[in-house]
Formats: C-alpha cells, structure tokens, sequence
C-alpha cells in the first residue's frame, strides 16, 4: 500500500466519523498526551517534595559559639610589651644576625647602631643599619632568617645596588630595627 492510498483511507475513515465524535476523540487524544508529558515533572516534584519533608525531620546543626569578646586595650598593651626584646640581651640577638649572615655566605661590614627611646611607649627603638654583600636570594633569604629568629624584630628599608650587570654578587643596605622594653619586661 502506498502513502496515498493511506490518506486516502484515512480520509474517508473522517469522513463516515460524526464531526463531535472526532472532537472528542482528538480531545481525550491531547489530554492523554499532556499526562504522558506531565509524567517526568510529576515524578521531580515528588522528589522535591521528598527531599523538603527529609530536611524538616533532620536537626538543625548546633549554633557556633559566640565569639570571645576582643581584648581590652590595657591587655593589647600587655601583649605589646611582653612581645618586646630585652635590652640586655641586644649583644646576643646581633651575634644572632652576624651568625646568620654567615650561614647564608654573606660578608657583613661594619654596620651602624643608634638607640632611641620612646619614653610614651617605654621602648627603645634599636636600629641597625648593615651593608652586606653576596647574592640576591641569599641577601633575601637572611633577611627573613632574621625576622624569623628575632621576632621583636622589623625589616624597615632594604636597598640593592649592583656595579654592572655582569656581577653575581650584588651589594645591599638593610636597615633593621629591634623594639626593646625600656626597663625589664613589665
């Protein structure tokens, strides 16, 4: 049988059907297609459904604990000055700078020292001023070796200077400051 002859049977098929008859038909045809259709939704809806009354039924996890209340200012002062140096113990923390400077192959020369006093702080202020010469990672690494051996320590100002560019080596100005507690320790 051929397309043709197909649509030609359906056609008289229509015709011998009662146009209120083929309505309905073609009606209760849509609605059973739009359930079909209606099928996949139905089934994410329940899932979802699910899923909300299984969340209701769990417990809420415990609320975290309020966060503890910042530190007065006469305990961050505390802190401040329990974190500072002490004075009798400067001649030590240099040894401490000149025996890393020398475990990072670096020529230290002479350098320059100057104390001052902040008596509002109760600090002294120890700044020292060191010209060193080597290479530039190994200049970089001691400074952090130092920061990290001296924790009252600070790295205010570092300077690079190379001859030409054809040295390995470079020449570097670092200036410190170690903060020390006027007195002893309060």
């Amino acid at each position: 049988m051929t397309a043709g002859g197909l649509l030609l049977r359906a056609r008289l098929l229509l015709a011998r059907v009662d146009p209120l008859v083929a309505l309905v038909l073609a009606l209760l045809l849509a609605g059973a297609a739009a359930q079909l259709a209606l099928v996949p939704a139905r089934a994410r809806l329940n899932a979802d459904y699910e899923a909300a009354r299984q969340a209701a039924r769990t417990p809420l996890p415990p609320r975290p604990a309020p966060a503890a209340p910042p530190p007065s200012s006469d305990q961050n002062l505390r802190d401040f000055h329990a974190a500072l140096g002490e004075r009798r113990s400067v001649e030590r923390q240099l040894k401490e700078v000149f025996a890393l400077a020398a475990r990072h192959g670096l020529a230290l020369r002479q350098g320059e020292y100057r104390a001052t006093t902040d008596r509002n702080a109760k600090l002294i202020a120890y700044q020292v001023n060191l010209p060193v010469k080597g290479s530039y990672d190994a200049i970089w690494q001691f400074a952090m070796d130092v920061l990290r051996a001296i924790p009252h320590a600070s790295l205010d100002d570092v300077a690079f200077r190379r001859d030409s560019v054809g040295d390995a080596g470079v020449e570097a100005r670092l200036r410190l400051t170690l903060y020390l507690a006027e007195g002893g320790k309060p």
